[in-house]
């Protein structure tokens, strides 16, 4: 009888919030259609940023005040990167107060770090805390709006994420402060009723290291439970359907799970994993895609996903956005001038992302490239990371050319990509009778023959043309030859990401490089000397 009640108890909370979350649904289905709501949004809220950062050591040093121009602001601030605002950080965790953010921060987010391998530490202050809650909230009511329905909130939502055990910061003493993943810090401040009512795997599970343990445990404790959300990144979600079908016997999930309805994914683009990811978790489950990063909830869809992700305007971050074209890390200082707001963004054109946010971080590059789908209402695409581009000679591809093209060629050919990492294939200094070229390692879900890799690399030559002018160039004008692809055995991304300790939660596989530091790791791997 005890057991029914609570199940009671449960289902009426549960509609309660339905019915909640449907009455803030309508409300922000209202903003996201005024528009210019976007706009003064983001007026807004880099004026309150400026205020509260004029009050920090900071923000004395670069002359922030209050009632300071837009124009001034440009003047006085330079774009900056993670090594600039390091000492400060490193300030902070030391128990320093008004350093970026008014007050102390007790928590820092530790991010996969810099191109270079620094780790990153992030602040969370409670204002970030407040952002990453309301901009979560936010876009699974974009999901809402967009399906008609809330009920995704009659059941509990699983989150893929890292280890959430946070370790103290001993630099910090006698103050406490604490280190760890973002989703260790936030799963530390959910409200009671969410993590009772809402919240799998559990805080047991989602504190575990050893992500093949965890696996098995979260698939364990869920196989019974009514999971209506699955959030993670896609090759994360791949390996929990699988643990599950072993578990389980089911397949896809929809069939462990009968009321699952929203498939959440972002961290990386979806493209080459949509058909596993399809057959995993079933027709009838819809997917929303979102863009979170350390540093801030960015984006989340509102539409079909060709229309992009809807920018999180009113939510505490301050965007702007420095044209790819001009972008040079070594000379930012200079680049002030070539920034622009969201007021001056056009469609098309690829940005480096800064960020203002309630952690202090000011006119903070993150590393990411976005680019327009439509300026009103503002929605974006990720491109890659600024850093992370594959131009050793001269041919300017990116991320988002590599994956697209890679997931129309499968797609032609009916195959399923695991993992994959693109490198340039450098000419011998002796050897006159070669061309450089791309090489492209991938592991697939089923290996194709070596007589079909010619075909396969035959196709992702055609689409990156199509998809890359200085590509084509390159290949027209012979500076480079056809791509060779190498089929890796099943694991072996999976090894090296254990190698460099990063197996799990959010972390994600570098997708190409100009040098072939990952690549010769890889061959390495395979040759059987890792």
């Amino acid at each position: 009888m005890k057991e029914q009640a609570t199940a009671t108890a449960n289902s009426w909370l549960q509609r309660g919030v339905a019915f909640g979350v449907g009455m803030r649904t309508a409300r922000i289905g209202r903003r996201l259609d005024e528009p210019q709501r976007a706009l003064r949004e983001q007026g807004r809220i880099w004026q309150d940023l400026v205020v509260q950062q004029a009050a920090t050591d900071f923000g004395r040093l670069v002359g922030l005040e209050r009632g300071l121009r837009y124009a001034e602001f440009c003047r006085r601030v330079a774009p900056r990167t993670y090594e600039d605002f390091a000492l400060w950080i490193e300030r902070m965790m030391r128990g320093e107060a008004d350093v970026l953010w008014p007050g102390r921060c007790a928590y820092f987010a530790v991010s996969s770090g810099t191109t270079a391998g620094r780790t990153k530490h992030l602040p969370i202050t409670p204002a970030m805390l407040a952002h990453f809650r309301q901009a979560g909230l936010d876009s699974l009511c974009y999901y809402s709006r967009r399906v008609g329905r809330s009920t995704v909130f009659l059941g509990r939502h699983l989150f893929l994420g890292g280890a959430t055990t946070l370790a103290p910061i001993v630099e910090a003493r006698p103050f406490e402060a604490w280190s760890g993943d973002l989703s260790g810090i936030t799963a530390a401040h959910l409200p009671r009723w969410v993590e009772r009512h809402l919240y799998e795997p559990g805080r047991g599970i989602a504190q575990m290291e050893d992500w093949t343990a965890k696996l098995r445990a979260m698939a364990a404790r869920t196989a019974s439970h009514n999971i209506t959300l699955l959030a993670g990144i896609p090759s994360w979600l791949l390996l929990l359907a699988e643990e599950m079908r072993t578990q389980t016997g089911c397949s896809p999930l929809s069939e462990v799970w009968p009321r699952l309805e929203c498939l959440v994914h972002g961290g990386v683009p979806v493209g080459p994993f949509a058909a596993q990811l399809r057959a995993a978790v079933g027709p009838s489950v819809n997917f929303h895609e979102v863009y979170p990063a350390s540093e801030g909830f960015i984006a989340a869809q509102d539409d079909e996903p060709e229309a992009g992700l809807r920018l999180m305007t009113g939510a505490g971050i301050f965007y702007e956005f420095l044209p790819m074209a001009q972008f040079d890390e070594g000379r930012l200082e200079q680049l002030a001038d070539a920034v622009v707001p969201l007021a001056g963004v056009k469609t098309g054109t690829d940005y480096a992302l800064l960020m203002t946010t309630p952690a202090g971080l000011t006119r903070y590059l993150i590393g990411d490239v976005v680019r327009f789908v439509s300026v009103a209402p503002p929605r974006l695409t990720y491109v890659g990371r600024t850093r992370l581009q594959l131009s050793a000679f001269g041919e300017h591809v990116i991320e988002k050319e590599l994956t697209d093209a890679l997931a129309a060629a499968c797609a032609e050919l009916g195959w399923t990509v695991a993992n994959f990492h693109v490198a340039p294939r450098f000419v011998p200094p002796q050897d006159s009778t070669q061309r450089a070229r791309h090489e492209w390692w991938i592991e697939f879900a089923t290996a194709p023959r070596p007589a079909e890799l010619a075909q396969l690399a035959d196709r992702l030559d055609g689409e990156l043309q199509g998809r890359n002018a200085d590509y084509q160039g390159k290949r027209i004008g012979r500076g480079l030859d056809a791509p060779v692809v190498q089929c890796v055995p099943a694991g072996t991304f999976e090894r090296w990401l254990r190698s460099r300790g990063k197996w799990g939660g959010q972390n994600k596989m570098p997708r190409c490089r100009s040098d072939r530091v990952i690549a010769d790791e890889l061959a390495r791997l395979v040759a059987g000397n890792g």
